[in-house]
């Protein structure tokens, strides 16, 4: 998602509010790009927020550039920077006049603070963070507009379009885009309309501060294709495309903000100022609460954008954190899984091939029965199979009496029947092996948190894949505080979801009863899943709702429909030596469900 002008303007309504008239306390630099500043309320915000100061975020960072309030403290450095010296110079103790954002959307948040100067005098300052991807930085400018230091310094070796240099004028980088918040119909219709591209890209590319997925909502309100060149819309599509461009403005220039989350099965996927339709129709929103949409979308509104965009980068930061620390293991599961393939394949070969075994028993019988009338040093020998009533040719070798080729032929066959009976039972272990490689690829795929890994390692370091590490005292293993998932059914019945093998023995042999139900994929690697019933009659949706689990948390989540087994618990039994989740049941109820969770509560995990 684009930190886009929209998520700005939000932003500097809630800075606004909320830091106009304090005074600026404290100012540190816990960053190389960063500033955190702590800001004592006025008298009036005090009382109507019911605290007495404001924790201030400024981050530069190329790759994650910020501006929030939080309640959280960072740590300081020992020697604070010349940056950070600088404005504690000159604004420390100074009062913050007005918050705002300029040149319409621009990604430009703007702190003008009044201060007294060395001899007394009053003086304004402005300090400001331009949010712009790579480009991003935090300057800060007297009231003549001329910079008097930045974070990062932009040389015109480095910038050909604008230095940031002390003692340079600070202006705002030309992008040759239209302000949205000014614009009329016609104006719309000339800079968006006659564009021969998609038209969510014309939108985006001609205004300040919109976003492609901004864009992307806006066609989505019009009911035209996002991807339809805008050059060849209609009269009507025309209309119901700047109505829909009009109204998102309108929320925009009435602060009518309404920050949200939108969920992929689970994950952080969009944030926005304004509700994103395109992912469902939200219902009405109240603080950080929740709300369902159909399909695999759910919504998360958020009491403030600062609220928000901790909450959304922490959510993503952890996936991608899980996602990184969970490379390695993802590359031995996949090594070992196609060495398994490979050996199992050439075993299905090898099998193949003992599959003569019988015809060469069978000759060695017929030459026992018929070796006599071959001539001496004949090749072959036709003669009347007594099992079939069918004439067999069979070859000789030459330098061999019949006794002696009927000899090599059994020999052939006990050879080939030893084989057969290793490769048998090979088979089957490395049979197993793919099974359980392939469920601990799917254990990765939903793989939460550190604890969740761990359980994974364990695993791999039990079956032999990787070395096992001993930790904590005595050398003994350090308890692993992993956890299903829960979650409550429509009906209040708790439901629980292995999140890989060892959970999944966990919750089926020693958290479920023998009166829970037990669901599992059908033929496919996947978490086991309890439906625990407290010994109450189980509706038909919980049902429904354990197999969309099953479902879900199955290598078939993508599927339109997943067929699944469930079962009584006292019907599933382990079998002595079976590999961690490994489980069979004989007798069993079946459904096809579709892998949709999004009525489901999670309650923890």
């Amino acid at each position: 998602m684009a930190f886009d002008g929209i998520t700005i303007a939000n932003l500097t309504k809630d800075f606004s509010d909320r830091l106009s008239g304090g005074r600026i306390y404290k100012i540190a630099q816990t960053e190389s790009d960063e500033l955190f500043i702590t800001v004592k309320l006025s008298y009036e915000n005090a009382e109507k927020f019911g605290i007495k100061q404001e924790k201030l975020v400024l981050s530069a960072d190329a790759s994650l550039p910020l501006a929030y309030l939080t309640d959280e403290s960072k740590a300081s450095p020992m020697t604070a920077p010349n940056f950070c010296m600088l404005l504690r110079k000159h604004i420390q103790n100074g009062r913050i006049i007005s918050v705002t954002q300029p040149g319409g959307l621009e990604r430009i948040i703007r702190f003008e603070v009044e201060h007294l100067d060395e001899m007394g005098d009053l003086r304004h300052k402005v300090l400001l963070i331009e949010i712009m991807g790579k480009y991003s930085n935090i300057i800060f400018t007297d009231e003549d507009n001329m910079i008097i230091d930045s974070i990062k310094h932009i040389p015109a070796s480095v910038s050909s379009v604008r230095e940031v240099l002390p003692g340079r004028e600070y202006f705002i980088p030309s992008q040759d885009k239209a302000n949205p918040l000014t614009t009329t119909a016609d104006e719309f219709s000339s800079c968006v309309l006659g564009k021969g591209m998609p038209l969510f890209k014309a939108i985006y590319s001609s205004y300040t501060g919109l976003s492609p997925i901004i864009a992307q909502e806006i066609c989505y309100r019009s009911g035209v294709d996002a991807d339809k060149s805008a050059v060849a819309l209609d009269t009507s599509e025309s209309i119901s495309v700047y109505r829909a461009f009009d109204d998102v403005i309108h929320l925009v220039k009435e602060g009518n903000f309404l920050p949200s989350i939108v969920y992929e099965e689970g994950a952080p996927k969009e944030f926005a100022s304004i509700p994103l339709t395109l992912y469902g129709e939200p219902e009405s929103a109240g603080s950080a609460a929740d709300s369902d949409s159909p399909g695999r979308y759910s919504y998360e509104f958020t009491s403030s954008i600062s609220v928000l965009l901790q909450k959304y980068y922490a959510e993503k930061n952890v996936v991608t954190r899980i996602r990184q620390k969970s490379v390695d293991l993802r590359k031995i599961v996949q090594t070992a899984l196609e060495r398994n393939v490979r050996k199992y394949d050439l075993q299905l070969k090898q099998m193949s091939d003992s599959e003569k075994k019988d015809k060469y028993r069978v000759y060695g019988e017929l030459l026992t029965v018929y070796g006599y009338s071959a001539e001496p040093g004949a090749k072959k020998i036709t003669v009347n199979d007594y099992n079939t009533g069918k004439d067999v040719t069979i070859t000789l070798d030459p330098t061999l009496t019949p006794a002696q080729n009927a000899k090599k032929y059994f020999d052939k066959y006990t050879k080939l029947k030893r084989t057969a009976e290793a490769l048998e039972e090979q088979m089957k272990e490395t049979k197993e092996a793919i099974d359980q490689l392939e469920s601990i690829q799917t254990s990765l795929e939903i793989a939460q948190k550190e604890a969740d890994l761990a359980q994974i390692r364990q695993e791999l370091a039990d079956s032999g894949y990787i070395k096992s590490h001993v930790s904590g005292k005595n050398g003994r293993r350090e308890k692993i505080t992993s956890k299903p998932f829960h979650y409550l059914s429509s009906d209040g019945f708790d439901i629980y979801v292995g999140k890989n093998n060892i959970q999944n023995d966990e919750l089926t042999f020693k958290m479920a009863n023998g009166g829970d139900w037990w669901f599992h994929a059908k033929k496919i690697p996947g978490s086991h899943v309890v439906l625990l019933t407290g010994g109450k009659e189980v509706p038909d949706r919980a049902f429904e709702e354990a197999a969309a689990l099953a479902a879900f948390y199955s290598k078939g989540k993508n599927q339109e429909k997943v067929e699944i087994d469930y079962v009584m618990r006292k019907e599933v039994k382990k079998p002595g030596g079976a590999k961690p989740g490994f489980v069979v049941y004989y007798t069993n109820y079946s459904m096809a469900i579709s892998p949709d969770i999004t009525a489901l509560k999670l309650i923890s995990d």
